[in-house]
């Protein structure tokens, strides 16, 4: 079991999950390792009035039995139940065909899902599942999640927690600096790279470990593959698919650069970001207090980009994301584009005087907004939808 709700009271963005649940299709729910896929599926069944039965991936019988792709076996199995949860359905070889079977073969199943590594799962579940999946992602808690722990003045007490410590539910939950940081380090030391070096063709964890290490020190920065490439002593190939796996195994998010008018604006590099500040900080080793530390700003770009994130998935909204720089160095953090309607951020932890939109935005993108978003206006744009703040 990965995570024990405190006293049940912090509930997960997708709860209650029965509107996502239909007959005859699959809802998967994947993420990185630890997020609390286990748990949801778990509190689900034991609320559920359906019938069902329940597996684990990792169990051979199970394995054997899914994989086989026997379609009278499989019917046996399930045969008079109305649910089938299976948790860490990435395990299951072929597992894409096996889901195809059960929700074609047994009329009104339910089938609930959960899976951990992305480059397996959804390799596998994508076209045999082609119109029978739905598939929602889970993230370490949301700061719109912790509203059911903390109200709003007690969140903002606790971002410097969240900055150096993230938000992993076994972090949230751990009662000292020295269980945070155990917890953590546990997290990225042996849960995140494990999806990675299982995949066939990773066979050199150090360098990846060495890339990670690159990528933490140039959060908010723009990355250059080639730089990458010389400082790890690997040809350029080696390094992007390097990050490609990291991506979809859940431990960066890449963002591009946005531009209507290509000679003025950069958009050749990409910015990386973690999926959870502690990770970033697990990987460099570094829990000092904000007051002693020179990344304040990294911190808190990293963290309110994935803050945006996991609003916008969980409140259903669609926008692409983006950051803006020009070649005369005027940028914004964070912007998101809506058909025509174009909306900059930019993220300062404690700005020392007021920041303007930057005067080439103003003049190539009349219309668009800016805003500047500090630690006291932060949950202007992280949970508005949720708790009916305007931004």
């Amino acid at each position: 079991m990965e995570f024990m709700y405190i006293g049940s009271m912090i509930e997960r963005a997708y709860e209650p999950l029965d509107e996502y649940l239909e007959p005859n299709k699959v809802l998967i729910i994947y993420g990185p390792r630890r997020v609390g896929k286990t748990t949801l599926l778990q509190a689900y069944l034991s609320r559920t009035r359906l019938k069902y039965k329940s597996a684990v991936g990792d169990d051979v019988p199970t394995q054997r039995l899914l994989s086989s792709r026997n379609v009278n076996l499989i019917k046996e199995y399930l045969e008079g139940y109305e649910l089938f949860a299976l948790d860490e359905a990435q395990y299951i070889p072929n597992i894409g065909q096996a889901l195809k079977i059960i929700v074609d073969q047994i009329p009104g199943i339910h089938v609930f899902v959960t899976g951990s590594s992305s480059f397996e799962l959804a390799g596998q579940v994508s076209e045999p599942l082609t119109g029978r999946k739905r598939m929602l992602k889970l993230y370490p808690f949301a700061q719109t999640e912790l509203l059911s722990l903390h109200n709003r003045f007690e969140l903002r007490q606790e971002l410097e927690e969240r900055l150096i410590f993230g938000s992993y539910p076994d972090v949230v939950t751990a009662r000292t600096n020295k269980a945070r940081i155990e917890a953590v380090s546990e997290i990225a030391n042996s849960y995140l790279i494990k999806d990675i070096l299982a995949f066939e063709r990773v066979r050199n964890s150090g360098k990846i470990w060495d890339l990670l290490k690159l990528l933490a020190f140039q959060v908010g920065s723009e990355v250059s593959h080639n730089e990458l490439s010389r400082s790890l002593g690997v040809d350029v190939k080696t390094v992007q698919r390097y990050i490609d796996l990291l991506e979809k195994s859940f431990v960066l998010y890449r963002l591009g650069g946005f531009s209507r008018n290509l000679r003025k604006e950069v958009t050749q590099k990409a910015k990386y970001f973690f999926l959870d500040n502690g990770i970033r900080n697990a990987i460099i080793a570094q829990f000092n207090p904000l007051d002693q530390r020179d990344d304040v700003g990294q911190l808190w770009e990293n963290f309110m980009t994935l803050e945006r994130i996991k609003y916008l998935t969980y409140a259903s909204e669609v926008a692409n994301l983006y950051f803006w720089r020009t070649y005369s160095q005027q940028e914004i953090d964070l912007v998101e584009e809506r058909g025509k309607q174009l909306d900059g951020y930019e993220f300062k932890w404690s700005p020392k005087k007021a920041v303007k939109a930057p005067q080439e935005w103003i003049n190539n993108y009349p219309g668009a907004s800016f805003t500047v978003v500090t630690r006291e206006n932060y949950q202007k744009i992280v949970f508005p939808k949720f708790i009916g703040i305007t931004a």
